[in-house]
């Protein structure tokens, strides 16, 4: 079956998949600790074998040439979410391919299981508009605010501060990479590959406050609809 979602160098993209039969993709820290490290592992023109580089910094291991660039991600219990731009001719296809393919042999083997673990392949859709590819950087972000409450629009936690305490204190998105943290996780995304929407790091929290205010104000309403996981 052709993808109707066709990858072009220099082109954005939203690529996100879950579990097969929704189930959980992650059942433990190390298994979002790993999904992290493939996600930079996965991103390179160098063979990495895993057990060769275990126990060793992100900082220390040289992947070669980057094939894609990552601008924003997040790991939820039964999916995950990516932001991505293709620098290199099938750079995207290559990197989803050993990014899942590594991440299923890991966990069937780990938790004793067989079969597919993903829900087919994963799904893409074409940033082709300026406004949606800035809203995906808070559509991403605030994606862990749903593991407190589904309704977190109306909640208490949609204090902006609350919310970005919480944030803070989730170490499985991009998040902490845009409020200034520095983390060997780091290495994972290339923000020059991306406008310039957050050139310091109080452009980011004004971005996120700007965007808990709106749903806060306007529950019922949208600027974009995202596409729905659950």
């Amino acid at each position: 079956m052709l993808r109707k979602c066709e990858f072009a160098v220099g082109e954005y993209y939203h690529v996100y998949n879950r579990g097969v039969e929704k189930r959980d993709i992650f059942l433990s820290d190390a298994d979002r600790e790993r999904f992290l490290r493939l996600l930079f592992l996965s991103n390179g023109t160098k063979p990495i074998v895993f057990k060769s580089i275990q126990g060793r910094s992100l900082d220390e291991i040289d992947v070669g040439d980057t094939i894609v660039a990552i601008g924003a991600y997040v790991l939820m219990p039964n999916h995950f979410h990516i932001l991505v731009k293709e620098i290199t001719e099938g750079g995207l296809s290559t990197f989803m391919s050993k990014l899942t393919t590594g991440y299923s042999m890991y966990f069937n083997k780990k938790h004793e299981r067989v079969g597919a673990l993903f829900q087919n392949r994963f799904k893409a859709e074409h940033v082709d508009r300026d406004e949606y590819l800035k809203y995906l950087f808070s559509y991403i972000h605030l994606n862990p605010v749903k593991l407190v409450t589904q309704n977190w629009n109306t909640a208490q936690l949609s204090q902006s501060g609350e919310v970005k305490n919480y944030l803070a204190q989730y170490p499985y998105s991009s998040y902490l990479e845009y409020t200034g943290t520095n983390r060997p996780e780091s290495r994972i995304i290339n923000q020059k590959e991306f406008p310039e929407y957050f050139e310091k790091i109080h452009d980011f929290e004004d971005f996120i406050d700007d965007w808990l205010a709106y749903h806060q104000e306007k529950e019922e309403e949208k600027l974009i609809q995202g596409p729905s996981l659950d």
